[in-house]
Order: structure tokens, then sequence, then C-alpha cells
């Protein structure tokens, strides 16, 4: 399986967030690359992608493997390794990239404290350069966001010679993960997009309204539980008055639609709110 593609393996040096960006010519690349697991690494295999090498380097960095250790163990095990490439980072922000020397042209890496830039079947090494340096530069920049803008530097210094097809991200953390029950938090696919960047950038902002915890919320005012409660009831799930008093009833009825709109990681209960899940909800059922 040829999976022809550029990749930037990073650690979050704030957060100890690790992720893997990805885009290529071929469907649905996120299925083959991209490996990570919070407190141990982050791997990205491709170019006759061999998808073992991501629990086994996952396995290999838990148990204390740096990165050189783990390409040793790859290259007693597989004899097919000169046609394959990797990039990882370990939980401690140890990084290496490798490109065996039949990779298809152009292909090489380039790695440093937590991060690891590779592709292959390139236009040239501007990619990965591009990728790198916007990385570096973007320092500050949320994780997430961090990683899509390296990914389409890369594109836009001609990324794969072949076209465009697919890209993903992928991003985990320690307690992250939808309801707090694991470390994958994003964890994002364009199987086949003729703007498969562009469009991560879309999922992510998509995601981050859904699922992203707010930090600060407000009280809803007199008037808007007022709507609210228009909105609950022309939904059929409130039967009370109209009333502005934010009661029991109008609490259970939220809720149900809080569900019904996938914001419950949003919301959890009582009277206030967070400005963006309210934006939502008054664009959804319009403001009057």
């Amino acid at each position: 399986m040829v999976v022809a593609t550029f990749s930037l393996v990073a650690r979050d040096p704030e957060t100890g967030d690790l992720g893997v960006a990805v885009a290529s010519k071929f469907l649905a690349v996120g299925a083959v690359v991209p490996f990570a697991r919070a407190g141990v690494g982050a791997i990205a295999t491709q170019s006759y992608a061999n998808p073992r090498f991501g629990p086994q380097g996952l396995a290999l960095l838990e148990q204390g493997a740096s990165p050189e250790g783990v390409l040793e163990a790859f290259r007693r095990t597989d004899p097919g390794l000169e046609r394959r490439q990797f990039g990882l980072v370990s939980a401690k922000g140890e990084a290496l990239t490798f490109t065996g020397a039949e990779c298809h042209p152009w292909a090489g890496g380039l790695s440093g404290e937590g991060y690891a830039a590779q592709g292959n079947l390139l236009s040239g090494p501007e990619v990965v350069e591009a990728m790198v340096e916007t990385f570096l530069r973007e320092e500050g920049t949320p994780f997430p966001e961090r990683l899509l803008l390296a990914l389409k530097a890369g594109e836009a210094a001609g990324g794969d010679k072949r076209g465009k097809q697919s890209a993903a991200l992928l991003v985990v953390g320690e307690g992250k993960g939808y309801g707090g029950l694991w470390d994958r938090y994003i964890d994002l696919r364009a199987d086949d997009h003729p703007e498969p960047v562009d469009e991560l950038f879309r999922l992510l902002s998509l995601h981050r309204l859904l699922f992203e915890r707010p930090r600060e919320k407000r009280p809803l005012t007199e008037e808007e539980v007022r709507w609210l409660q228009r909105v609950l009831r022309a939904q059929g799930l409130y039967a009370g008055e109209a009333h502005g008093v934010f009661d029991r009833a109008t609490e259970e009825a939220l809720l149900a639609l809080v569900g019904m709109e996938n914001l419950e990681e949003r919301y959890g209960g009582g009277p206030e709110v967070d400005e963006a899940t309210l934006a939502y909800l008054k664009e959804r059922y319009p403001w009057s």
C-alpha cells in the first residue's frame, strides 16, 4: 500500500498534548497514517505504510524505548523498512523521522524538539521545510490549529505532487476525550475532498462548537429565558408558560434540546450558558 503523503507529528509543550496532521492523494489517509496515545507518543507511518508501526511503536515508547530504539526494533522486525517512512514524537518531546532508501522521490524529513515532519512523492523538500517553519512560527496558536496551519503551509509549498484527496487531524490529551473518558479529543478526517485541508479547518471549527468545554458561562437574562421557553415549547419539550423564570421544567427541557443538538459537552444543567452555545441556539432557533 503506497501512502505517499506529507505529515507532521508533534507535541504541545504547554499541555503535553500529542498530535498528527496528514494529507495525501490517497483515499482516507487518516485510516492508515496517524496513531497517538496521551502520555506516550504519536506516530505517522507512510510510504508503503506498515500500519503495525503505530501500535508497536507506541507500545515500545510506553515501555521506555527511545525513538532510536523504536527505529532499531522496526529494523529488526520489518524486512521492507527501506520502502517505508515514519515520524514519531515521544511524550517527552523526543523526535525522529525516518525515510527508507527505496521511498519514491522526493522523500525526506526534518525533526527537532517536539516535532517530526516528513513526506514522500512530494514536489520537493520545500514542503517539509514549510511545515516546520510554520509550526515553529505559530507558537502560541492553539495546538490543533497550529498543526493544521503547518499542514496548509506544506500544501501551499507543493504538497503531494500527484494532487489532493484526503487529510486527517488526530490530537490526544489526558482526559480530554468525549465525556472525559478517554484521551482522543480530536479525530477528524476529510476522506475524499477537493480541498481536504480546508475541510479540516471547517470540521475543527465545528468540533470546537459542539465538543469544547466552555471556560466561562453567564446567567441567562429574563428575556433570554422567555425566548428559550417559547423555543422549547415549539419543540414539544416544555409545556409551561414563557414566564422568564428558569425553573426545573425549563432546565429539563433545555437539557433535552442540548442533547438533540449534540451540545451536551457544553451544557450540563443550570441557568448559566456559555456565549457560543447561546449564539448557536439563537441562530438555529431565531431570536425574537
